[in-house]
């Protein structure tokens, strides 16, 4: 009688999880071979450890209850994937795929979250542990003999033995790891030699290793995307993402290390390409703008589009740039199944990517709807389900962010993820949902020292503080020891110290050094000079701000003619193709409410009235391009120069003046 109930039991479980199944589209039915492997392999393990004596022999019920928990786990699976938003033309398979790989980083996530918190109790104690696990691990290296990591033993006597350092300090040493000398500055050999984004002045190559990479997916990614789904939590969902990001170039250093972006690529996120609306053919692309063309067509094509993101801001904006400019042509492929002719593409990835297009005139039909009724929240209106827009909008970002949010993707929630460098991870964003962009430093990812704002042109004075000892509402340039190999770094980040989560600081980026305007001694700010721009903006009617940068007069040589030194400042916008001469002096007297020491200078003349010029549509666009291929930086890591320091740059925008 048991063996029979067990029987009706198992068949009733069976019967229950096949129903579960055809609840899903016919695509979805080959997973019931995945059951019925995973319901045969359960069998068959437990039968060997019988066998072999390493289970004792089951009662008929216990062998019938391991299969009847394997079902109803399965089950549970089932229904818990049917409860989520999905995307659209899904097998069964890859959202089992997602909804693995989505619940490993929720949970790691989780526990890397709670080791955060508790470090933010004991900063002390989290960044002295950090720093003595880097001597201890490069004390056997070149750079750790000669400054005797061995015989450092605490925070203090570090900061005594080892200056503060900036990129020419390790210049010849990085050198002598591109030649394949090892254990130079780091007990492990990089991975990557690291061109920065060059936003301050030329490109440095640093090293990127093992440590840096884990440090940021683990202290960063994870815990962000933690942080994401608490505060967004219709992002925990089986939609595919859109991310805009592209195949870089790399070139081969002396002993064939890769010399390149150190940021997220299509190579480094291979295991995560099926969670994107891209398919991986169109990862071979390395044409940015072919690329992109291909981003957003495969992105059109799937109406359920969960997020977008990319790195930074301006990458989503060069993207809904090029969607106003190519939704016609962008529609008629989703509508024939087709890619377009323009595009330079091999013919085998064409060929792949064209198998795996169908023609969808319906779709077509409803983008030609959404198109016509004009630009302005067109991303809720092409993806319905668009949750979030995952991108960083801080720094030189932030005026791409504010144009997204105020057009194209209104009514979309952003969220700035972290703060990072080419050096590693710096802070992560716990408060999302917050306007203003905040980032908790990471007390295990870096070592951090801060040097006070009124310090920062006094060496001999350059004593630093940490981060017990740093004052909310002040600001600093941040000093720190990474895990590849830079100790006492000057970044060049200068930082505003908004509050604490427990002893921990919480910072706004405020601006880059090399990028102060300063042309008599005054030092405008990135920040200020954008505030004062945006406010004098807004006093041009129909004018909206798409991009800008400034240069010093004297870096423009012959081409400005002789005056007093002043601002060169280059405009892009939209609604006006002229500025009167009235309205081009609003910016001077919005930089002088600004910055007092500026209007001093004006007052006596020492500073003559910024020059402003229009520039054409596009010309922001040229331009970054030719910043990009005078340089090893790529699509993904690009940050605008506001501050023009090559006189190329400055020349390339006055031809592209019509105003």
């Amino acid at each position: 009688m048991r063996s029979y109930f067990v029987k009706l039991l198992f068949i009733d479980c069976r019967r229950r999880m096949l129903s579960l199944i055809k609840h899903y589209s016919v695509a979805m039915s080959s997973f019931r071979a995945v059951v019925l492997v995973f319901l045969s392999a359960t069998s068959a393990a437990v039968a060997i450890l019988v066998q072999t004596e390493a289970l004792p022999r089951p009662p008929a019920v216990a062998a019938a209850a391991v299969s009847v928990c394997a079902l109803m786990g399965v089950s549970l699976l089932l229904r818990d994937i049917r409860s989520k938003v999905r995307g659209e033309g899904r097998t069964l398979g890859s959202l089992i795929g997602q909804y693995a790989a989505v619940k490993a980083v929720g949970w790691l996530g989780k526990w890397q979250r709670a080791k955060l918190e508790a470090d933010t109790l004991n900063v002390r104690k989290a960044q002295e542990e950090t720093l003595l696990s880097r001597l201890r691990k490069n004390e056997h290296t070149l750079y750790g003999k000669r400054f005797d990591f061995a015989s450092i033993k605490d925070i203090d006597t570090f900061r005594t033995h080892h200056p503060i350092t900036t990129y020419e300090h390790y210049r010849d040493l990085v050198g002598r790891v591109a030649s394949g000398e090892e254990r130079v500055l780091t007990a492990e050999k990089p991975l990557v030699l690291a061109m920065t984004s060059g936003t301050s002045g030329p490109s440095a190559m640093l090293l990127s290793t093992k440590d840096t990479n884990s440090d940021f997916f683990l202290r960063g990614v994870a815990v962000c995307l933690d942080t994401m789904r608490r505060a967004f939590p219709a992002t925990d969902s089986l939609q595919r993402t859109t991310k805009f990001f592209y195949t870089p170039t790399f070139r081969q250093s002396e002993a064939g290390i890769p010399i390149g972006p150190n940021s997220s690529t299509p190579a480094s996120s291979r295991h995560m390409l099926h969670l994107y609306t891209t398919p991986p053919p169109a990862f071979q692309v390395t044409s940015e703008k072919d690329a992109l063309y291909l981003h957003l067509l495969f992105a059109l094509k799937d109406p359920s589009v969960g997020t977008l993101e990319s790195n930074f801001a301006s990458t989503v904006f060069c993207a809904f740039s090029t969607l106003q400019e190519r939704w016609q042509e962008l529609t008629e492929d989703v509508e024939r199944g087709t890619v377009s002719g323009a595009l330079h593409l091999e013919p085998r990835v064409r060929a792949e990517l064209e198998a795996l297009t169908r023609p969808d005139p319906e779709r077509a039909a409803r983008l030609r709807e959404d198109f016509g009724a004009g630009f302005h929240g067109i991303a809720g209106r092409l993806w319905p389900r668009l949750n979030l827009i995952l991108t960083v909008d801080s720094g030189s970002n932030q005026i791409y962010g504010e144009m997204l949010r105020d057009d194209c993707c209104s009514g979309i929630p952003f969220y700035s993820p972290f703060y990072a460098a080419t050096e590693g991870l710096i802070g992560v964003n716990l408060w999302p949902e917050e306007t203003g962009r905040r980032y908790l430093l990471c007390p295990r990812s870096m070592f951090c020292e801060f040097l006070p704002e009124s310090l920062l042109e006094d060496e001999a004075a350059a004593a630093t503080l940490l981060m017990e000892d740093v004052k909310e509402g002040q600001n600093y340039e941040l000093v720190v020891t990474n895990a590849a190999g830079l100790f006492r770094y000057r970044i060049g980040d200068v930082v505003k110290v908004v509050a604490f989560h427990h002893q921990c600081p919480i910072v706004e980026f405020q601006y880059r050094r090399g990028q102060m305007l300063n042309v008599r001694g005054e030092k405008l700010s990135e920040a200020l000079f954008l505030d004062a721009l945006k406010e004098a903006v807004a006093q041009w009617p129909a004018a909206r701000l798409l991009d800008y940068c400034c240069a010093e007069s004297g870096i423009m040589g012959d081409c400005v003619g002789s005056c007093d030194p002043h601002y060169q400042v280059f405009l892009e916008l939209t609604g006006v193709r002229n500025l009167s001469e009235e309205q081009r002096h609003k910016l001077d007297v919005c930089l002088q409410r600004a910055s007092a020491v500026y209007r001093s200078f004006r007052i006596k003349g020492s500073i003559g009235p910024p020059r402003v010029q229009l520039v054409g549509r596009g010309a922001f666009a040229e331009l970054r391009q030719r910043m990009m291929s005078s340089s090893l930086t790529s699509a993904n890591t690009f940050k605008m120069q506001r501050v023009l320091r090559r006189k190329e740059d400055a020349r390339f925008l006055l031809t592209r003046t019509v105003s």
